[in-house]
């Protein structure tokens, strides 16, 4: 099997976090329980070692999983911050991975079969089933007022409702109206993948059963031809990308896609973007945090085929790329600071909101990010001689 970007896709359908788990050695924590999520712990006592939580139970092909530390990912990312335990070679480490899950995909179930019936016999997550939902066309009568409380205009409206649906969720008995509904596209998969799904009161979620392993939310304004896209710009929510649009209209024009990874990240999300536009500049637009950041990092170590171990220290990001570990200050654009230290292949941008907005959306509601100030010596001396006063008392 080649090492292209497809074979990602085509392995992560036969192998699993747990299966690469099981192998490194982890073992299902059965009294954290199962469900739409299991538990699988390398070590045992006090000499647990790592506990990864793993989402999907029965979909391998979507399984991601996440620590409790936030650090997250899917099967590839796992293999990746393991490549050091398996015995493989390869010119690259994109190829090792490869490699290491072909070698996955070949070989029977053994020992954990037990456990495999144990978490099939539990609830786990059901494929997307599009009958579940009404779905009806953005109407542009009569406007959904959510959007313009999201300091949408009607233009805006107009131009992304091709990629925006009005969505009701037939097994909610609390809620029988429409709320806004962002379809998730994949190249591996026909039709409609899901919804990123958000409605009034700051209620945000997605379709049951929606691939956010290798589906993405893709607004394409080149009307088909998807070579002539020159720039895709990621988000973490489609408001963001229709705020960020609504603000710059007049320098963007159609040769350009706006794509939302609705919070999650996922390699083979980003690969099957990158698959669909394959002489387009990548642009970060992602959040004004460092959780953002560290999403742009992850969004270059895709593109350039690059693994990266990232850690957050107070003075910034630590990387480690190439052999080489270097600190990001994170002051400039990310890939002009990374292409300091390693070289830079791809078409890459960054594009943010202004340094006051945590996003695109707040930028446009005009919603700074209130400023944390920390307390003054005097403040804390203050503050301790009133808890010893307390505990006199």
């Amino acid at each position: 099997m080649s090492t292209s970007k497809v074979s990602f896709q085509e392995l992560k359908t036969r192998v699993g976090i747990d299966d690469v788990a099981y192998a490194l050695g982890y073992r299902l924590d059965r009294k954290a329980g199962v469900g739409r999520y299991f538990e699988m712990v390398l070590g045992d006592g006090h000499d647990k070692r790592d506990t990864i939580i793993i989402r999907n139970t029965s979909n391998k092909a979507a399984q991601t999983f996440f620590r409790r530390d936030g650090s997250k990912g899917d099967v590839v990312t796992f293999v990746r911050e393991n490549l050091n335990a398996f015995n493989t070679t390869g010119n690259n480490d994109w190829q090792k991975i490869t490699n290491i899950l072909s070698g996955f995909a070949n070989m029977p179930v053994q020992e954990y079969r037990s456990d495999l019936e144990y978490i099939s016999a539990s609830r786990g997550d059901k494929p997307f089933n599009p009958e579940r939902y009404d779905v009806q066309d953005v109407k542009l009568d009569k406007i959904h007022k959510l959007f313009f409380q999201r300091g949408f205009d009607a233009e805006t409206v107009r131009i992304f409702s091709p990629f925006v649906k009005l969505i009701s969720d037939r097994h909610n008995r609390n809620f029988s109206g429409f709320n806004i509904g962002f379809p998730y596209t994949s190249l591996c998969q026909d039709g409609i993948a899901g919804y990123e799904i958000r409605g009034f009161g700051g209620f945000k979620s997605k379709a049951s059963g929606t691939n956010s392993s290798s589906a993405a939310w893709v607004a394409d304004f080149s009307h088909g031809n998807q070579s002539m896209v020159t720039n895709v710009f990621f988000f973490e929510s489609a408001f963001d990308a229709m705020a960020f649009h609504q603000m710059n209209r007049a320098r963007l024009g159609n040769d350009v896609a706006l794509v939302s990874l609705g919070g999650t990240f996922s390699e083979s999300q980003v690969l099957g973007v990158i698959d669909r536009f394959p002489n387009a500049r990548i642009v970060d637009c992602f959040d004004n945090d460092l959780a953002g950041r560290v999403n742009g990092l992850r969004l270059i170590s895709v593109a350039e085929r690059i693994p990266m171990k990232i850690q957050k220290t107070e003075e910034g990001l630590n990387v480690t790329a190439k052999d080489k570990t270097f600190l990001l200050e994170l002051k400039r654009p990310l890939h002009i600071e990374i292409g300091q230290h390693i070289s830079i292949k791809q078409k890459l941008g960054q594009w943010l909101p202004p340094g006051e907005f945590k996003d695109w959306n707040d930028c446009l509601l005009g919603k700074t990010i209130e400023p944390v100030i920390s307390p003054t010596k005097r403040d804390r001396d203050a503050n301790l001689a009133q808890r010893r006063t307390s505990l006199k008392l």
